[in-house]
């Protein structure tokens, strides 16, 4: 069964698609810089901006994902988030 439907989780992502990429089923589409400065004003996202990660337009089966910086602009993270399944 978790063949044809999935685990409904991390483990149904296949590749992180790039800035050319459409995003399509069991992918991780990045936040781009554009989107960062265009829906929150910055395009170094810190762990404070996670809040408002509603901001960003997702998918079911499409995850997201966006590095996170520290205070001085050095990234540190990648934070992944989005819906699988139902």
């Amino acid at each position: 069964m978790v063949q044809e439907a999935g685990t409904h989780s991390i483990l149904d992502v296949f590749r992180v698609v790039g800035p050319e990429d459409t995003p399509d089923y069991n992918t991780i589409e990045p936040v781009t810089a554009e989107e960062a400065r265009e829906l929150l004003g910055t395009d170094k996202l810190t762990r404070a901006h996670v809040k408002d990660f509603d901001v960003f337009p997702r998918s079911r089966w499409i995850g997201r994902c966006a590095v996170l910086h520290d205070a001085e602009g050095t990234p540190q993270e990648i934070r992944f988030w989005g819906h699988s399944g139902d």
